[in-house]
């Protein structure tokens, strides 16, 4: 689906709403003003904008893309010896169905990999971050992980820097709660079906889900079938067009905010039957602050008609106990 720039209005979206970052990064204050407002309103309206002008170019996820394929179409005993139990899906490969949505018993059809933050210097949070995982068979895979981690990482702090703006706080409110997060890249492969795979009846791509982090920047997939709930309760589909990120809010800016930004709840719905044998590749990027931060909701986000919704936790304790829900972890 084509993605046109949309009216900000207070009626319901058709489509995610596309802006220019660099409307923001380089433009006039006029211009990032608009930014600004423009994205604080979707966000407070459907959770999820269209960026174009990041810093991710088209070479550099051409080249991830590949590397993704390759690394997929090895044979599941070769993969499997990347995905390393103690790690609870931390680092490296995580196999077919281990993951499912929160409140689902089935797991999704899917199967990826995780690289996280390479720290560098002597900030004492490496030593809660496990150590990447690099297949030896696809050895080009490093290089082109790790950069495209830091573009999408830097167009993050961007987006992170606009959103403060939005929310009334200094602009780099969150420059040092996510300087050396725990941000993953994940690489995604929604694997064929076809007759010969046993799979349960009610299993799908990726089930109906809130992100579990501050932001996710999301690449182009190779195939439509990203939904997003509107408030009416209707999905539309959203594509990104091949110069664009997905950008949305995820469940910790949202409890954050105590639900002035919304994490939308999104899926990835199965293909039509014809096309349930052809693979799907996404590779989204979950940013994640540093664990000590504190989601507490913000003073400004707190008012008689808006009373505080959650309780006090840190994005390490909050992180914990999603990823046990979601069954990565025990």
């Amino acid at each position: 689906m084509e993605q046109q720039q949309t009216q900000m209005t207070e009626s319901l979206f058709d489509e995610i709403p596309s802006l220019d970052l660099a409307d923001f990064t380089n433009g006039s204050q006029s211009s990032r003003n608009k930014f600004v407002q423009d994205l604080g309103r979707a966000y407070n309206q459907i959770g999820f904008v269209a960026i174009r002008n990041h810093y991710l170019t088209d070479e550099l996820s051409a080249q991830l893309y590949a590397a993704v394929k390759t690394f997929f179409d090895l044979s599941d005993s070769v993969k499997q010896k990347y995905e390393i139990a103690h790690l609870a899906g931390q680092r490296g490969y995580v196999s077919k169905g281990k993951e499912r949505a929160k409140g689902r018993n089935t797991g999704d059809l899917k199967e990826f990999y995780h690289i996280g933050q390479e720290v560098e210097g002597n900030d004492p949070i490496k030593n809660e971050y496990p150590d990447n995982v690099w297949p030896e068979e696809v050895p080009e895979f490093k290089a082109v992980g790790l950069e495209v981690y830091r573009r999408l990482e830097q167009t993050g702090m961007e987006m992170l820097k606009a959103i403060a703006i939005y929310l009334q706080l200094p602009e780099n409110y969150f420059s040092s709660r996510v300087k050396n997060g725990n941000s993953i890249l994940r690489p995604i492969h929604y694997f064929p079906i076809d007759n010969s795979n046993e799979i349960p009846a009610d299993a799908v791509r990726a089930a109906e889900h809130g992100d579990i982090n501050l932001i996710t920047l999301l690449m182009g997939a190779s195939a439509d079938g990203l939904q997003v709930l509107r408030r009416d309760g209707k999905w539309i589909s959203i594509t990104a067009l091949p110069d664009q990120l997905i950008i949305n809010v995820g469940d910790m800016l949202e409890r954050l905010t105590n639900g002035k930004l919304k994490s939308t709840i999104h899926r990835v719905v199965n293909p039509p039957a014809h096309l349930m044998n052809t693979p799907r590749y996404s590779i989204p990027f979950f940013m994640h602050p540093r664990s000590e931060m504190s989601l507490a909701a913000l003073p400004n986000c707190v008012d008689q008609q808006h009373p505080k919704k959650w309780e006090d936790i840190t994005a390490g304790e909050f992180l914990d106990q999603r990823l046990k829900e979601i069954g990565l972890k025990k």
